[in-house]
């Protein structure tokens, strides 16, 4: 099998083979980029990023409410059996009693009695483009969020504090995106087939091109799904006899790909290099369990932004540790291509990385790009076996060409090969936004988590209760914010998620602040003590213990 990285791994040792690419100084649109010289790929960048912890009596009222939620739950739950209270969970059959029961009570015990009672801030039907802006469609409910009922009134001009469209080209039709209704006329919706069929379009082979080109990097392979990047891709790279170091907080998709891989797996500290080294170092050591054979191979799977916590890999490092240990690297830049760095190459353009430093590169294209689907970039090789290789390829749809195009005049935009700077603007002016957002919430008071330049912003509510306030009172004030809490979370660390665009204006955002300083202070959220991380764990912690 061809290795991710381009090498051949024998008893334990990287034996790299000849490289492909010379490093040089490459000129992108004007702009040039410096390739690191020498092999020197060790650049720290300083890194800003805050892990408050909550005040000791926060911390006991959300667990004495989620405590006497529970309590209120099980004494509705025996109302329920004796027939006082009408049940309209999903039931078993009474001609099945006797069966094993396809619904596990207790199971559903946290949707039946918690979650329920704050649902209506989930799912909310949206019927616009998802912009600055957006209309959201009015529900109610008459029996307590286990069913709703649209009253026909649409809320118009939300200011959309919660979706992913970080540069603002998920929007309405206009003139520039001609060139998406001409692929829509010419080729259809959709293509019929898998990649390995006759699925393989022209505008595939354009994409794939592009995108090589933007990473600076050999070749890249698109699929139709973001998530079935991760999930079907992971487990064409590694098997039986290969370790998967994973942080702690990654997506579900890196973790279901992990998991179908059937690779051993052991999970480090989030961020934390010394946890990261320990496993590595171990790994190096004793081999695999029982027979202390070495291990095939070793990736490290790592996200460039992490969706819930905002904070960025400290990819330098990491890949200092990986070329220590002669590891592989597989970065997820779903949330943070587009949208850090000074051109929006992600978190390699962050930190000034040389691209060959990073073994497997994965993107998605429904943030930034206002598209669907994903990417695998990186070595020829690489891409070469995982188009035979890959589950995605084999059995997945190709991506429709419309959605094809999108990406490609999202991408051409950003690099300048529109003829405008306007692309370059949008990444700066993403970057303005989130440095004004984040520094007013920590003048204001409120506790956030993750980097100053990440435009993932989580707020922290805690409470459940105050969750499910803070959602229907922005709504209220025609602000849409999402708000996550357990299983998604920590069950005592429940937030609000703001992702900023660069298409909000500065109004945009004040308003905002506005209402969010007016309602900190209605619920007593501003729970800041400007304390130094309450998570030194995270990064500084050289003595802890691991679970098996």
């Amino acid at each position: 099998m061809v290795d991710p990285g381009g090498g051949a791994i024998c008893n334990g040792t990287l034996h790299n083979q000849s490289d492909h690419c010379h490093r040089k100084n490459c000129t992108r649109n004007g702009m040039v980029k410096e390739a690191q010289q020498n092999g020197n790929s060790n650049f720290y960048k300083p890194m800003v990023e805050s892990f408050e912890e909550a005040p000791l009596h926060v911390m006991v009222f959300t667990y004495l409410g989620y405590g006497i939620g529970t309590l209120f739950g099980y004494l509705r739950d025996f109302l329920r059996n004796w027939g006082i209270e009408k049940c309209n969970a999903a039931i078993e059959r009474e001609k099945q009693k006797d069966f094993v029961p396809l619904y596990q009570s207790f199971e559903n015990f946290y949707t039946r009695n918690l979650y329920m009672r704050i649902r209506d801030n989930w799912n909310r039907p949206i019927c616009s483009a998802p912009g600055p802006l957006f209309d959201v469609m009015e529900r109610v409910s008459d029996d307590y969020n286990w069913t709703f009922r649209f009253t026909g009134r649409i809320i118009k001009d939300v200011i959309n504090m919660g979706s992913y469209n970080f540069l603002g080209l998920a929007a309405k039709y206009d003139e520039s995106m001609k060139t998406v209704k001409d692929v829509l006329e010419t080729y259809g919706l959709g293509v019929g087939s898998t990649r390995h069929e006759m699925g393989t379009l022209d505008k595939h082979k354009e994409l794939e091109d592009l995108v090589a080109e933007f990473l600076n990097v050999e070749a890249a392979m698109v699929f139709g799904m973001g998530f079935a990047t991760n999930s079907m891709n992971i487990p064409a790279l590694v098997g039986k006899g290969c370790l998967i170091l994973s942080d702690e907080l990654n997506h579900a998709s890196l973790v279901l790909g992990a998991r179908l891989s059937g690779a051993t797996i052991r999970i480090f500290k989030h961020n934390n290099m010394q946890s990261l080294e320990k496993l590595l170092r171990d790994a190096v050591i004793y081999g695999q369990p029982r027979t202390r054979r070495a291990w095939k191979k070793i990736l490290i799977l790592v996200e460039g932004i992490y969706s819930m916590e905002g904070s960025i890999a400290r990819l330098s490092q990491i890949v200092a540790l990986k070329k220590k240990y002669k590891a592989y690297l597989y970065v997820d830049e779903a949330h943070s291509i587009g949208s850090v760095g000074p051109t929006g190459r992600g978190v390699m353009e962050y930190f000034a990385m040389d691209p060959r430093d990073i073994d497997v590169f994965m993107g998605t294209f429904t943030k930034s790009f206002g598209a669907s689907g994903g990417y695998i970039a990186g070595r020829k090789d690489l891409v070469d076996y995982l188009r035979a290789h890959s589950h995605s390829a084999a059995y997945a749809t190709s991506m429709s060409p419309p959605v094809a195009e999108q990406v490609i005049r999202a991408m051409k935009f950003i690099m300048g090969l529109d003829g405008t700077t306007q692309g370059l603007q949008r990444v700066q002016q993403l970057a303005e936004n989130t440095r004004y957002f984040r520094q007013r919430l920590s003048e204001m008071g409120f506790i956030i988590y993750g980097n100053e330049e990440s435009p993932v912003v989580p707020l922290l509510l805690y409470m459940p209760a105050k969750v499910a306030a803070f959602a229907r009172h922005l709504l209220k004030r025609k602000i849409g914010v999402v708000v996550v809490g357990f299983p998604a979370t920590p069950l005592a660390e429940a937030r609000a998620r703001f992702c900023v665009s660069a298409a909000h204006t500065r109004e945009m955002l004040d308003a905002v602040l506005e209402a969010l300083d007016e309602m900190g202070d209605l619920l007593h959220v501003k729970y800041s003590r400007n304390r130094k991380s309450a998570r030194p764990e995270l990064y500084d912690e050289t003595s802890f213990e691991l679970e098996d």
